[in-house]
Protein backbone atom coordinates (compact mmCIF):
# COMPACT_ATOMS: atom_id res chain seq x y z
CA UNK A 1 0.00 0.00 0.00
CA UNK A 2 1.08 3.56 -0.64
CA UNK A 3 2.32 5.85 2.04
CA UNK A 4 -0.57 7.89 3.42
CA UNK A 5 -1.54 10.35 6.11
CA UNK A 6 -4.82 11.00 7.86
CA UNK A 7 -5.23 14.61 8.84
CA UNK A 8 -7.93 16.67 10.47
CA UNK A 9 -9.55 18.90 7.86
CA UNK A 10 -9.07 22.61 8.29
CA UNK A 11 -12.05 24.70 7.18
CA UNK A 12 -9.87 26.61 4.71
CA UNK A 13 -9.21 23.31 2.87
CA UNK A 14 -12.87 22.21 2.71
CA UNK A 15 -13.14 22.88 -1.06
CA UNK A 16 -10.37 20.31 -1.64
CA UNK A 17 -12.94 17.62 -0.72
CA UNK A 18 -14.25 18.18 -4.23
CA UNK A 19 -11.44 15.81 -5.29
CA UNK A 20 -13.35 13.04 -3.45
CA UNK A 21 -16.98 13.96 -4.14
CA UNK A 22 -18.87 16.45 -6.30
CA UNK A 23 -19.47 19.26 -3.83
CA UNK A 24 -21.51 21.36 -6.28
CA UNK A 25 -24.18 18.70 -6.79
CA UNK A 26 -24.54 17.57 -3.14
CA UNK A 27 -27.35 19.23 -1.21
CA UNK A 28 -25.62 19.15 2.20
CA UNK A 29 -22.28 20.69 1.17
CA UNK A 30 -23.01 24.06 2.82
CA UNK A 31 -24.61 22.42 5.88
CA UNK A 32 -21.47 20.34 6.41
CA UNK A 33 -19.27 23.45 6.00
CA UNK A 34 -21.32 25.26 8.63
CA UNK A 35 -21.12 22.28 11.01
CA UNK A 36 -17.33 22.24 10.64
CA UNK A 37 -17.20 25.98 11.33
CA UNK A 38 -19.44 25.55 14.41
CA UNK A 39 -17.33 22.68 15.77
CA UNK A 40 -20.16 20.15 15.58
CA UNK A 41 -18.55 18.18 12.70
CA UNK A 42 -14.91 17.10 12.68
CA UNK A 43 -13.60 15.69 9.40
CA UNK A 44 -10.52 13.56 8.77
CA UNK A 45 -8.95 13.27 5.34
CA UNK A 46 -7.03 10.31 3.94
CA UNK A 47 -4.22 11.68 1.74
CA UNK A 48 -1.60 10.14 -0.52
CA UNK A 49 1.08 12.50 -1.84
CA UNK A 50 -1.04 15.41 -0.61
CA UNK A 51 -4.07 14.35 -2.66
CA UNK A 52 -7.46 14.05 -0.92
CA UNK A 53 -8.67 10.47 -1.54
CA UNK A 54 -11.06 9.76 1.33
CA UNK A 55 -12.88 11.35 4.23
CA UNK A 56 -14.83 10.51 7.33
CA UNK A 57 -16.34 12.66 10.06
CA UNK A 58 -17.87 12.52 13.49
CA UNK A 59 -20.78 14.69 14.53
CA UNK A 60 -21.46 15.57 18.15
CA UNK A 61 -25.16 16.39 17.73
CA UNK A 62 -27.23 15.71 14.63
CA UNK A 63 -30.58 16.18 16.36
CA UNK A 64 -31.45 12.46 16.39
CA UNK A 65 -31.18 10.72 19.79
CA UNK A 66 -30.59 7.38 18.05
CA UNK A 67 -27.41 8.81 16.58
CA UNK A 68 -26.09 11.17 19.23
CA UNK A 69 -26.22 11.24 23.02
CA UNK A 70 -24.25 14.15 24.53
CA UNK A 71 -21.00 12.97 26.09
CA UNK A 72 -21.76 9.31 25.34
CA UNK A 73 -22.63 8.57 21.70
CA UNK A 74 -21.16 10.18 18.61
CA UNK A 75 -22.39 9.89 15.03
CA UNK A 76 -19.95 8.70 12.38
CA UNK A 77 -20.78 10.49 9.16
CA UNK A 78 -19.82 10.74 5.53
CA UNK A 79 -17.36 7.93 4.95
CA UNK A 80 -16.48 8.39 1.30
CA UNK A 81 -13.55 7.32 -0.84
CA UNK A 82 -12.79 8.69 -4.30
CA UNK A 83 -14.44 6.27 -6.73
CA UNK A 84 -11.28 5.13 -8.50
CA UNK A 85 -9.56 4.44 -5.15
CA UNK A 86 -12.21 2.16 -3.68
CA UNK A 87 -11.58 -1.48 -2.69
CA UNK A 88 -8.06 -0.67 -1.47
CA UNK A 89 -8.85 -0.71 2.26
CA UNK A 90 -9.01 3.07 2.64
CA UNK A 91 -12.53 2.96 4.11
CA UNK A 92 -11.47 0.50 6.79
CA UNK A 93 -8.42 2.59 7.66
CA UNK A 94 -10.64 5.67 8.03
CA UNK A 95 -13.20 3.82 10.20
CA UNK A 96 -10.42 2.51 12.47
CA UNK A 97 -8.96 6.03 12.75
CA UNK A 98 -12.25 7.72 13.64
CA UNK A 99 -13.20 5.03 16.18
CA UNK A 100 -9.83 5.39 17.92
CA UNK A 101 -10.20 9.18 17.88
CA UNK A 102 -13.68 9.25 19.45
CA UNK A 103 -12.67 6.58 21.99
CA UNK A 104 -9.75 8.81 23.05
CA UNK A 105 -12.21 11.71 23.39
CA UNK A 106 -14.14 9.65 25.94
CA UNK A 107 -17.12 8.49 23.90
CA UNK A 108 -18.51 5.06 24.81
CA UNK A 109 -20.62 4.45 21.69
CA UNK A 110 -20.57 5.27 17.99
CA UNK A 111 -23.52 5.18 15.60
CA UNK A 112 -23.72 5.14 11.84
CA UNK A 113 -26.42 5.19 9.19
CA UNK A 114 -26.17 3.01 6.09
CA UNK A 115 -28.42 2.36 3.14
CA UNK A 116 -29.59 -1.25 2.99
CA UNK A 117 -28.52 -1.55 -0.65
CA UNK A 118 -24.95 -0.36 0.11
CA UNK A 119 -23.68 -3.88 0.66
CA UNK A 120 -19.96 -3.03 0.71
CA UNK A 121 -20.49 -0.39 3.42
CA UNK A 122 -22.75 -2.73 5.41
CA UNK A 123 -20.08 -5.43 5.28
CA UNK A 124 -17.37 -2.99 6.39
CA UNK A 125 -19.40 -1.57 9.29
CA UNK A 126 -20.38 -5.02 10.57
CA UNK A 127 -16.74 -6.13 10.32
CA UNK A 128 -15.77 -3.06 12.39
CA UNK A 129 -18.30 -3.93 15.12
CA UNK A 130 -21.42 -1.97 14.19
CA UNK A 131 -23.66 -4.93 14.95
CA UNK A 132 -26.52 -3.53 17.04
CA UNK A 133 -29.44 -2.37 14.90
CA UNK A 134 -31.03 0.75 16.43
CA UNK A 135 -33.45 1.30 13.54
CA UNK A 136 -34.50 -0.68 10.48
CA UNK A 137 -36.74 1.36 8.22
CA UNK A 138 -36.87 3.99 5.53
CA UNK A 139 -37.15 7.69 4.92
CA UNK A 140 -37.52 9.88 1.86
CA UNK A 141 -34.13 8.63 0.61
CA UNK A 142 -34.88 4.90 0.92
CA UNK A 143 -34.40 1.92 3.23
CA UNK A 144 -31.57 2.13 5.75
CA UNK A 145 -30.22 0.97 9.09
CA UNK A 146 -29.01 2.93 12.08
CA UNK A 147 -26.21 0.83 13.60
CA UNK A 148 -24.42 1.06 16.95
CA UNK A 149 -20.98 0.02 18.15
CA UNK A 150 -19.96 -0.06 21.81
CA UNK A 151 -16.41 1.33 22.00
Amino acid sequence: MCSYTIEKLELCDYQKCNNIWDMASFSLTETFRQQIEDGNRTVYIYKENGEFLGEIAYVLDNGDPDYTVPGRRVYISRLIVKSECRNRGIGGILVDHILQTVRELGYKEASIGVDKDNLSALHLYRKKGFTTVLFDGEDEYGAFYKLLKIL
